[in-house]
């Protein structure tokens, strides 16, 4: 069990047998009665988020969570076909479990599949993803004094917004946390 000490940004929890991530937490000492830790979460099955405050000392479950490198294979009607890298097995997912990185799910990207009691509730794509530039408008020299950008749609029918010198059929590294661009990467 964790005590509300030991909570922190990013931490997984259960608490009523769902569950959750927290994305702040604060510790407050109040002058007069119990120190208490005002905690925002988010559940990782529903995505819904909650505000909790927990006394000091109080004490919740730790999630039976196990995270499995994946690997996307392909799209299925409305499911979405991945295998297990060490045991070769496949798991189809719905669009709800995936929705979060359909932007740069591409065939054969390794990602991580968050699993609780057994059953798949999240996905997570890498850091970094390597994508081409599909569409894009033509940069023209002289429209700006700095650096100026431009709406480019990427090959999983992702718009980012990029630099006015790239070109398409280009590949580019995204940033998946932010879906911002990062670099042109050299073949």
């Amino acid at each position: 069990m964790y005590s509300t000490s030991d909570f922190r940004k990013n931490l997984k929890i259960e608490i009523d047998g769902e569950p959750y991530v927290i994305l702040e937490a604060v510790h407050v000492k109040p002058g007069k009665g119990v120190a208490f830790v005002k905690t925002k979460y988010k559940s990782l099955i529903s995505g819904r988020t909650l505000e909790q405050n927990f006394r000091s000392g109080d004490k919740v479950n730790v999630p039976n969570l196990e995270a499995r490198t994946m690997t996307y294979l392909y799209k299925d009607g409305d499911m979405f076909v991945f295998m297990d890298q060490n045991n070769y097995e496949q798991l189809q997912l719905e669009e709800g479990a995936v929705e979060t990185v359909l932007d740069y799910l591409k065939d054969n990207l390794e990602v991580e599949v968050l699993f609780f009691n057994n059953r798949a509730i999240n996905v997570e794509p890498p850091v970094f993803v390597e994508l081409y530039v599909t569409q894009t408008d033509p940069g023209v020299k002289g429209d700006t004094a700095q650096g100026g950008s431009k709406p480019a749609t990427l090959e999983t029918g992702a718009v980012i917004t990029v630099p006015l010198y790239l070109q398409e059929g280009e590949l580019i590294k995204v940033d998946t946390r932010t879906g911002s661009y990062v670099e042109r990467v050299n073949k």
